[in-house]
This record gives structure tokens, C-alpha cells and sequence, in this order.
């Protein structure tokens, strides 16, 4: 299965990515744990991207698209793998088109982690990270015990800029501008999966199995 997973911020592709890469026995490929793997390694794609990320430039699409052709040729991900935050927009998702022509081989599915935008705004501006140990909470999901104290050590429980309303609705603005052109080329390539990213985790997964369980 070689499957690439999309949806808005806040629709739990992360979680999602982990529990679906480890049940079909694939890689989970995020660009996260590329960058990482790259930087902390010491590759020269790594050196590259960390002198980008030290001015506080955005690394370039022709480092990123570097960094990810060289993780698809690597052994563990020939028989599969499960992208997460790549491609973003329709230039890398045609660059990826090309990696994999290249590796003589092609996409499977791409799944579309579906979630309404209030839902979405709700999920992640109700999250409260502790200034102490990094726990997160959440005012209405997961409560402290005592309104503004991290149950794991008792720091004190803060909202992130990241999560704030107005951050929140840029992202999703910026997911529309980018990712509604990437959804429909790979509807218009007949390999588009939806699924509703609501209930509970177990919920999705079941839904997103099913779903790709239709292409494999």
C-alpha cells in the first residue's frame, strides 16, 4: 500500500498516520521526521535545510522534494509507506508523481481526512499546554482537575499561539487556498478516498481501514 493521507489541521492525521502505519505494516513518511532524521544526521540535505530554518526561511520545495525521494528509496518503505505532509499543493504532489514514476512505482490511494471547520476550531483552541512539563489537556475533552493546573505535575496550564482562534482560522484559511486544488487532482487521478474525521479514534481508523482496505 502506498497511500497518502491529507486533511485541515486538528483532523488527527498524525495519530491517524501512526496507527494505520503500524497496522498494514508500512513506514509512516512525515516530513517532520524527515527534517529531523536529515539535521540530525548531518546530511548534506540536512545541512541545507537547517541553514534555511536558522534565518527563519522556509526551506525550498527542491530540498524538501530531495529529502522525501531519498526516504521512498530507502529499503523499508519499497513495499509501502504511508505519507503524512507530503505533497501540500499540486507542484509537489506532481513531483511526487515523478519520484515514484522514477522508483517504477505509483500511488495506491490518497485519503482525505474530512472534518468541519468549527469542529476543527473547537479541537484545537480548547487545548492547554502546561508551562512546566508540555502535558496538554483540553478545557472540554480532557478538563483539570483545577481550572488552569496541569494534572501531571501541577505547572500551569497555558493556551499556545498556535492555538489561538485567530491562528487557527489563517491555517485552515491557508489549508483551503492550498489543499482544495490538491484534493481535486487526485480525485480527477481516480484515487481519492473521503472518510469523516469525527468520533472517536477508534471510529476513524475503522472507517480509513475500510476505505483503504477497497484499494489494496
Amino acid at each position: 500500500m502506498r497511500a497518502v493521507l491529507v486533511g485541515p489541521p486538528g483532523a488527527g492525521k498524525g495519530t491517524q498516520a501512526q496507527i494505520l502505519a503500524s497496522e498494514l505494516s508500512i513506514p509512516k513518511v512525515s516530513t517532520g521526521d524527515i527534517f529531523r532524521a536529515n539535521v540530525s544526521g548531518g546530511t548534506e540535505l540536512g545541512k541545507q535545510a537547517k541553514a534555511y530554518m536558522d534565518r527563519g526561511d522556509l526551506v525550498p520545495d527542491e530540498v524538501t522534494n530531495a529529502m522525501v525521494r531519498d526516504r521512498l528509496a530507502q529499503e523499508d518503505a519499497q513495499g509501502g509507506f504511508l505519507l503524512d505532509g507530503f505533497p501540500r499543493n499540486v507542484a509537489q504532489a506532481e513531483t511526487l508523481n515523478k519520484i515514484l514514476g522514477d522508483l517504477d512505482e505509483r500511488l495506491d490511494a490518497v485519503l482525505e481526512l474530512r472534518v468541519d471547520e468549527e469542529e476543527v476550531v473547537k479541537r484545537l483552541s480548547g487545548r492547554r499546554s502546561c508551562r512546566n512539563c508540555g502535558h496538554v489537556q483540553h478545557v472540554d475533552f480532557d478538563p483539570p482537575a483545577t481550572a488552569g493546573v496541569c494534572d501531571a505535575c501541577g505547572g500551569e496550564l497555558f493556551q499556545r499561539e498556535d492555538d489561538k482562534e485567530e491562528t487557527i482560522r489563517h491555517r485552515l484559511e491557508v489549508y483551503r487556498e492550498q489543499t482544495a486544488p490538491l484534493v481535486q487532482f487526485y480525485e480527477n487521478e481516480g484515487i481519492l478516498l473521503t472518510i469523516e474525521a469525527v468520533g472517536s479514534v477508534a471510529d476513524v481508523t475503522a472507517r480509513a481501514k475500510a476505505a483503504l482496505g477497497n484499494r489494496s
